[in-house]
Order: structure tokens, then sequence, then C-alpha cells
């Protein structure tokens, strides 16, 4: 019963994220050839005024940021977290069907596309890989330990994150609630893995399931889903299994 109900809750996680995989389809799963990067700032002598210079690319990244430093990327719905370990590299767990099939590292490595990653997400088969700061951002902007502020723990010496971090690199187990890239940043960097963000979705879950006005409207649904679809233990089941165990859970 507890594997059903974490089932459940792994993949309704997973459809509230749903339009962002179509929505960044080729920004955040394909390669982009057009990826927006930094700029040094020059000066105009017309306008007097500092412009970007569009001929010059980034001046990476040793020089911003430091081995340890724990990398944001946010989205529209959701963050993606990676490690900085040096040499312009990042650590960073995504989800990925191909370890399942295979150990060759040059499939494995090739940038990991949608239908790879919603397989991965449905299979639960996930891996740490090392890609550029480039290809872990892609085109987005990136912040800098701003988990820091948040989290009530000290970060761990530098040199011992960047160190756990690349001790994990590999084919991983994924979970969506309980093993996802965030709990693999704050493992490196504070020692224990958390999530923020699934802890703000099973607190929006929890509101649903004490708000009583979801049992009524899960009862109505499921007599729909009876007259609509006539009765059958698919269709009876949940109309009476569900508010049932919302009016009890709240």
């Amino acid at each position: 019963m507890l594997d059903s109900l974490t089932l459940l809750l792994e993949k309704v996680f997973f459809l509230t994220h749903l339009n962002v995989f179509n929505h960044f389809r080729t920004r955040l799963f394909f390669p982009d050839t057009q990826r927006e990067r930094e700029k040094k700032i020059v000066t105009n002598p017309c306008e007097k005024e500092e412009v970007p210079d569009p001929s010059v690319d980034t001046a990476l990244p040793d020089s911003l940021y430091q081995r340890g430093d724990l990398l944001e990327v946010p989205r529209t719905l959701f963050t993606h977290f990676g490690i900085y370990l040096g040499d312009n590299r990042v650590a960073h767990l995504i989800p990925d069907i191909l370890p399942l099939f295979t150990t060759d590292k040059r499939f494995i490595q090739v940038t990991v596309t949608n239908k790879r990653l919603v397989l991965g997400v449905l299979s639960k088969s996930a891996s740490i890989r090392v890609d550029t700061v480039e290809d872990f951002a892609y085109g987005a902007s990136i912040l800098l330990n701003v988990m820091d502020t948040t989290v009530q723990k000290r970060p761990l010496d530098s040199e011992e994150i960047a160190r756990r971090a690349e001790e994990m690199v590999g084919k991983i187990p994924y979970s969506l609630l309980w093993n996802n890239c965030e709990h693999f940043v704050t493992y490196c960097r504070y020692g224990s893995a958390i999530s923020i963000q699934t802890d703000k979705f099973c607190d929006w879950l929890k509101s649903i399931i004490r708000d009583h006005r979801s049992v009524p409207l899960t009862a109505f649904l499921g007599i729909l889903s009876v007259l609509f679809l006539g009765m059958s233990p698919y269709t009876m089941l949940p109309t009476l299994l569900v508010p049932f165990t919302l009016w009890m859970a709240g």
C-alpha cells in the first residue's frame, strides 16, 4: 500500500512539471547552438554608456566559480542544480533511461534528449554526469550558492563537496520525491540529502488533502466516471476509496 501511494505521489509530481519538458524541449534537453552567454561590457564612444560587445564570448568560469560551489539554473516551475568541479565542469543528476541498456560512455555522455529524460523519470533511472558550464545551463542564468541562505547547515569544505560529487558520478536510481538533482547537491554540499522543491510540493499536497472541499469534489468526479464508463472495479474502487482516504487523512 505504501509503495502504491509513493508511486502515485511521484506521478502527480511528474505531471505538474510535464509542461516544462515541452516548453523547454529544444532549450533544456537538446543542444542549443544559439546559447546566450555573458558578454564583456565595453563603452560605446558615441552614446557614452555601457553596452554588451556581441563579438566577445564569455570568460569562463574559474574566475566566477570555485570548486565545490552549488550552481542553480532556474526554470519555469523548477530549478536544476549542480556542483562545480573546476575547469569549467559541473556534476549534476539528470533522469536518463540509457544507462539501463549500456555502459558505453560514448553514448551516455551525449546530451540527454527529451525522450530519454521522460523515460528515465518513468523507469526511475538517472545518471550523475559531468558537463561543461554552458551545457549545464543551456543559456539560462546561473545562481551561485543561493541555497546557503535557506538551508540551516554550514557547507562542508569545498574540496570535500567536490570529492563527494566526483565519487557519485555514474548510474543512480531516480525518484522525483526522494532522489532528484536537489537531493544530490545538498548531500554533497551540506552532508544531508534534502529537497526544498519536494517539500513545497508535499506541503501543497497536504493543503489539498486537509481541505475537506476536495472530498465532495472527488466523490462527484467518481460518480461521473461511473455514469460515463459504467460500473466496474476500475471506476467503483477509486470512487469509494479516494474520497474516503482524503476524508480520513484530513
